[in-house]
């Protein structure tokens, strides 16, 4: 997968509005500025087309699929159109499922909970823990870190030929890096998966918000995906593709809306008459507000245009990497290289900064929301910074002082609501605390490092 650039130049759109781009925000070292948002890849803000379709609907909320009352079916109606709506977004083919889920992480262990009992699963190390952690029941091969897009088709080739027995296989890969947002070869993984026999689940959840994703283009078995990086909230996500293992599997949850038919047996029990669609995975009172959020957010992407909103980023991310690469203490972590292709999303460290401290500095001095850690993809930050797979490194901080040696990295990630500005502060904020390094003390408290000040962060009263 690769993202053009020839036909891009002219496409160029205005970035979307978002909400809380005007928020202001202290700086420690006096007075205000609007917030710069750089965090899309953790939560990107919501889009303010998705906040205004769900509070037009909000006074038409009901409770969907049991009532007889004009706002159960309308709430029902939006709930299945929605779900219409993902569909045509991500490309399904005709016989695919679209299940609702709470999120990524809980798409990906519903199909863990649902694949054959003697499946083999090949993940890369290079994954986010929500790829690499829910096969905790099959037997698992996770595959050393790739350093091309075609070393990564081989090691998998090589991989799937070589699996004993030859049984039922998936195989679960990244379409966009949470941590480098170099583009994996999807397209490519697939056909080899397939060419063996295997099946391929795509974790979208960098990729959607940032680059068209189509089922039956990449031709992949399922994809799943998070509403927050979606630009919509409410923590909704989805599963989408092929419905055989799905309808095999014993519901994720077991309650009201996955039953079809619930009977006494003679003896006292039960008898449970299962649904066979997408009912079957999603029991309880659905979240129909965080459903309806992520297909306005489809909707509005696609109406925007997804052509000009990469052309737009990609601008962004060449501005971003060409100033990052002149600051000499500045490293970019790169599996693929410079040359290769990649969405909003880019790590680094700084040489002679603990990326906590730095990270500190840039929204206590400079109102830039970054982020600093391992990224919940420990194992690959590790391989990136050259560190041993055993040394010690948290999701957030380290317990290292500012100054310190940290064994974690720095990621600026941003997308369609990013204004000119943000990057621009970014970019001068970082040559600025390079060159002449911050203007505050800072300490490290409870795991995270903060300015060092005698009071607690003031929360605005408006909050």
């Amino acid at each position: 997968m690769s993202v053009p650039t020839a036909a891009l130049e002219s496409s160029i759109c205005a970035p979307l509005s978002v909400l809380g781009q005007n928020v202001t925000v202290p700086l420690v070292t006096g007075g205000e500025v609007t917030y710069a948002a750089l965090d899309y890849a953790a939560s990107a803000p919501a889009l303010q087309r998705v906040w205004d379709d769900v509070a037009a609907y909000a006074p038409y909320y009901g409770s969907v699929h049991r009532g007889a009352g004009y706002l159960s079916q309308l709430s029902t109606d939006l709930f299945e159109n929605s779900r219409r709506t993902v569909a045509e977004f991500l490309g399904c083919r005709a016989d695919d499922q679209v299940v609702f889920t709470r999120s990524t992480t809980d798409s990906l262990n519903l199909l863990a909970a649902a694949i054959p009992a003697d499946c083999q699963v090949f993940v890369y190390e290079t994954e986010h823990h929500a790829s690499l952690l829910p096969w905790r029941d099959a037997q698992v091969t996770y595959l050393n870190a790739p350093r091309t897009p075609a070393q990564a088709v081989e090691s998998l080739e090589r991989a799937l030929a070589d699996r004993d027995p030859y049984g039922p296989a998936l195989v679960c890969v990244t379409g966009a890096s949470n941590v480098t947002g170099e583009l994996w070869p999807v397209r490519e993984l697939a056909a080899a998966a397939h060419a063996h026999g295997a099946r391929i689940v795509l974790d979208a959840a960098q990729l959607a918000p940032h680059h068209p994703v189509d089922i039956a283009e990449l031709d992949v078995d399922w994809v799943a995906f998070s509403g927050h990086k979606l630009y919509a909230p409410f923590g909704s996500g989805v599963l989408a593709g092929r419905a055989d293992w799905l309808q095999a599997a014993e519901p994720y949850l077991a309650g009201g809306g996955a039953s079809r038919k619930v009977a006494r047996r003679a003896d006292g029990g039960v008898d449970v008459d299962w649904h066979t669609t997408a009912a079957r995975h999603e029991a309880g009172s659905p979240n129909v507000i965080g459903v309806y959020s992520i297909a306005s957010a489809c909707k509005a992407l696609t109406e925007a245009g997804f052509e000009g909103l990469v052309a737009r980023e990609q601008e962004l991310v060449g501005r971003v990497r060409e100033g990052l690469a002149e600051v000499p203490e500045v490293r970019v972590l790169s599996l693929f290289g410079d040359d290769a292709p990649r969405v909003g999303v880019i790590s680094f460290v700084v040489r002679g900064w603990n990326s906590s401290h730095f990270a500190a500095a840039l929204s206590a001095e400079y109102g830039i929301g970054v982020r600093d850690g391992l990224f919940c993809a420990h194992p690959l930050v590790r391989t990136l910074l050259g560190s041993d797979p055993q040394d010690p490194g948290e999701c957030g901080a380290p317990e290292a002082e500012p100054g310190e040696r940290s064994l974690n990295a720095i990621r600026v990630s941003f997308g369609a609501g990013t204004p000119d500005e943000h990057i621009d502060r970014f970019l001068r904020a970082v040559s600025e605390l390079v060159r002449d390094g911050a203007r505050w003390n800072y300490r490290t408290e409870d795991g995270r490092c903060v300015p060092d000040r005698g009071e607690a962060a003031q929360v605005p009263d408006t909050f």
